[in-house]
């Protein structure tokens, strides 16, 4: 459960208008799912927010607050996502979990809240968790409840009706919680179970995370029966990063071939953790051992802020699932605003899920390679650009038009025609991240093979533009070039008050291998930069506010500030509709 830094307050304070003066009056008062659903829906009719930075094809409802993608399944042929929401305004607080549904991925139906505030073990709030589909097919939820002692404890619930393609009702047994944290355990860092599996022994198992002073921690409890759990004798894994927050654990294959439960067997896992204290996560990929019930990183694997991303920019709190139907797994992230929490309230609306992407493991198994589901591609338009075989020389640019470029899908390949031109990778730079690599060698800073790449919602008079670029060095390790893919938003608005960090991965690929080449594909959707370099190796998202690149007003320009040249093998950029959002069942039908 991803969460405010500042003190937080979980009572659910909202306004009701009572039945014989029509007056508001707070109240603390634990309310149905009728009205929360009616308060949701009479804000939203009250006040969607037309802003040009909305988004088209990201999801998010039409107001409010939203956080971590939850209990993400596939069930009768419908994509379920919930994900944590304010029903009462654009900031943190009165979490509930929020409730939409899909055939394709991209249109999506709202549906009331699934869980919120009943009862004592959740009276404070109802945080992040995952969902488990059993052999017979049943799904189950089980998420953290703030209990009256502010304690963090798992719970469970269940579909009132199984018969309810949609499962739109949840109720949950007197029997909770399910996991209280025992003597030693953190009880206000003790959140976010994973989706469970069963073992060779029979046993059910499932991961929470929590820390110990600095040390995080994936602690795993077991149980026959789904409902009463022990805690196992030792963690599945643990590093010396802090608080473990949204924990994610599952086996892995390549080219996003089915993989069961994490107790199915195969060779390969993935265990990834969200770092509370730097609000980035990362992730290993490693072995699972089924009787002692622990986890071990492969070799080069790393724990912690040097560990592998999915996602090198705003990408937090993520969430798989095993989509049963298409053979693959997809995975959700958020994507939280760069602006100011004044900016969220004017707004009347903040926070996005990222798109739904594939993940399998790259054919040299070290890492994950991610790509956005087919279904995305759909929302092409018929107006698009094709350009092949362009040359752009050292300190050029062009622009790309035809299209409009302020909701986009933009697919390039792009090939350095002298290598030999690369400036010798900083020693100096060994010890830090990519980032920071980055900042000292932004997408002004001239080289010599790159900075390339592209500069979108983009003004005419380029004043505001954000780069997706690749720089490329020599004399890395073992004799490879260093690849850098960063995104830099440093003049992506001329807006005061934001927070416009330049995010940055380094790209496994031997460049000299392929000829020079390399490809890079940009979602553009007005506030949302999503980048996937080198067919998904190295992925970056970032939150920008252009404030004169906005509408028809954005431009897209293809650039080299680099010596060498490089050509553009080909792009194409594609004019992307907007998805569909109802706001109930009968309205998608």
């Amino acid at each position: 459960m991803a969460i405010r830094t500042a003190t937080w307050v979980v009572f659910l304070l909202l306004a009701l208008l009572s039945s014989s003066g029509g007056v508001a009056e707070a109240s603390h008062q634990v309310l149905s799912e009728a009205d929360f659903f009616q308060v949701s829906a009479e804000a939203a009719e009250r006040g969607h927010n037309d802003d040009a930075l909305r988004t088209g094809y990201h999801f998010q409802p039409p107001k409010h607050w939203i956080n971590d993608p939850n209990g993400v399944m596939y069930y009768k042929g419908v994509y379920h996502l919930f994900y944590q929401y304010n029903p009462k305004g654009a900031v943190w607080g009165n979490i509930v979990w929020a409730h939409a549904v899909s055939t394709n991925l991209v249109d999506w139906t709202m549906l009331p809240p699934a869980i919120y505030p009943t009862a004592p073990f959740d009276v404070n709030g109802c945080w992040s968790g995952s969902a488990t589909v059993f052999p017979d097919g049943t799904p189950a939820i089980m998420y953290t409840g703030i209990d009256g002692q502010n304690r963090q404890v798992q719970n469970i619930a269940y579909p009132k009706d199984l018969s309810d393609p949609y499962l739109r009702e949840w109720t949950k047994p007197d029997y909770n919680p399910v996991i209280a944290p025992g003597p030693g355990v953190n009880a206000t860092a003790f959140r976010d179970p994973t989706t469970a599996w069963k073992g060779p022994d029979g046993l059910w198992r499932l991961v929470v995370g929590t820390k110990d002073n600095h040390l995080g921690l994936a602690v795993l409890y077991r149980s026959r029966d789904f409902k009463r759990w022990e805690p196992a004798p030792r963690a599945l894994h643990s590093g010396d990063s802090g608080m473990w927050e949204c924990p994610d654990f599952y086996p892995v294959a390549a080219h996003g071939v089915a993989t069961g439960s994490a107790g199915a067997g195969e060779s390969k896992y993935v265990l990834k953790v969200s770092l509370d204290l730097t609000r980035f996560e990362y992730y290993t990929v490693g072995e699972y051992d089924h009787a002692t019930d622990t986890y071990a990183p492969d070799a080069g694997q790393r724990d912690g802020d040097d560990g592998l991303r999915y996602d090198y920019g705003n990408f937090y709190a993520s969430k798989t699932f095993l989509d049963t139907a298409k053979h693959r797994r997809i995975l959700w992230g958020w994507a939280n605003e760069s602006d100011s929490t004044a900016d969220d309230v004017r707004k009347g609306w903040a926070g996005v899920q990222a798109v739904p992407r594939k993940v399998w493991l790259a054919p040299d198994g070290k890492q994950l390679m991610q790509w956005p589901v087919a279904e995305i591609e759909s929302l092409r338009g018929s107006n698009y650009v094709n350009i092949t075989n362009r040359l752009v020389k050292g300190g050029d640019h062009f622009e790309v038009t035809g299209s409009s470029p302020a909701q986009a899908d933009v697919e390039a390949s792009f090939q350095v025609m002298d290598l030999d031109k690369a400036e010798p990778f900083d020693p100096a730079w060994k010890a830090a991240d990519a980032q920071t690599v980055c900042a000292a060698r932004g997408a002004d800073a001239k080289g010599g093979v790159g900075p390339f790449g592209l500069w979108v919602l983009a003004s005419d008079d380029l004043k505001e533009k954000t780069a997706v670029f690749f720089r490329v060095f020599k004399n890395g390790e073992d004799g490879k070039h260093v690849v850098l893919m960063c995104n830099d938003p440093s003049t992506s608005s001329q807006a005061d008050g934001l927070y416009k960090p330049t995010f940055a991965g380094f790209v496994d690929v031997d460049i000299a291998q392929s000829g020079g080449k390399i490809p890079l594909r940009t979602l553009i959707d007005h506030s949302v930069v999503e980048s996937f370099g080198a067919h998904g190796k190295t992925c970056i998202l970032s939150r920008v506010y252009p404030t004169k690149a906005v509408g028809d007003k954005a431009h897209l320009y293809v650039f080299n500030n680099g010596e060498s040249d490089v050509k553009v093998n080909h792009l194409h950029a594609y004019e992307m509709r907007s998805a569909n959002i109802t706001g109930s069942v009968e309205q998608s039908t």
